[in-house]
């Protein structure tokens, strides 16, 4: 079990046009996942003694550092997610290459270390975006949806899959207009959105196989929605035969046993 968190904060489409800086109702909303509700989850994680990495765009370690700071303090990994949440896809090798550096650049000197991992902002990404990060010496994506397992890209990068059945965006804050919710928008209630997360948590556990999640601070650490996080903690933790470990964990321990099978 992976524990998985997108810190997007207010990054994504609407910073990259500049739209952000005429609807501010996205940039409020966006500032509540790093600054209220990351320390919550990280209270959480800590009450269960539970791993977790954070995909985290550079901007958002530039813009509360003491904040992302806690994350590595406390014993979680940070990953790659992007600059200021680009698409990968349509953009050239040296854009690619580009953004990495100056994430990795951010990350060594507030952080004080560099991510090894990567997971793509928008969902995708380009015919050459899994050999630029092996070249850029990246151990791991989770960025795929396509097996229940990891598995190797050419060249050695281990894909952790993640799927949109773990995403909290889908069921508690998914919506199309603006497809940055407004305010409290939801699709289905906390009773369903915990059934549906403890049964497919059961299922991953029935076949032994590696689920990681989608879950966003700004989604999922408001009180109320902090609480299904522990109800579910509570029925995963009522497991003692499952490994809980961040993907760099997971994605090295692949490496070991099936580096040599392709994916």
């Amino acid at each position: 079990m992976s524990l998985a968190f997108d810190l997007d904060g207010p990054t994504g489409g609407a910073m990259l046009d500049g739209s952000i800086w005429t609807k501010p109702e996205y940039f409020t909303l966006g500032s509540y996942g790093p600054w209220r509700a990351l320390p919550r989850i990280l209270d959480l994680l800590d009450a269960f003694e539970l791993p977790a990495t954070f995909y985290a765009p550079a901007w958002i370690v530039e813009t509360w550092p003491e904040r992302c700071r806690a994350i590595v303090e406390r014993g979680h990994e940070v990953a790659h997610h992007g600059y200021r949440h680009e698409p990968y896809f349509g953009r050239s090798e040296a854009e690619q290459r580009d953004i990495l550096t100056r994430s990795q650049a951010v990350f060594k000197n507030v952080l004080g270390v560099e991510a090894t991992g990567f997971r793509t902002p928008s969902g995708d990404w380009s015919p050459v975006t899994a050999r630029i990060l092996t070249e850029e010496g990246f151990l791991y994506s989770s960025s795929m949806r396509g097996d229940d397992r990891p598995y190797l890209h050419p060249g050695g990068l281990v894909e952790i899959p993640v799927r949109w059945d773990m995403d909290d965006y889908a069921y508690l804050a998914y919506t199309r207009r603006p497809d940055y919710p407004a305010g409290l928008d939801r699709i289905a209630g906390y009773g369903s959105t915990l059934d549906n997360f403890k049964r497919e948590f059961d299922g991953y556990h029935a076949e032994g196989l590696c689920l990681s999640t989608l879950w966003h601070p700004k989604v999922s650490g408001k009180p109320g929605r902090i609480l299904l996080l522990e109800r579910l903690f509570e029925h995963m933790r009522g497991h003692d035969d499952v490994w809980f470990a961040t993907g760099r964990d997971v994605a090295a321990w692949w490496k070991e046993h099936h580096g040599t099978l392709a994916g």
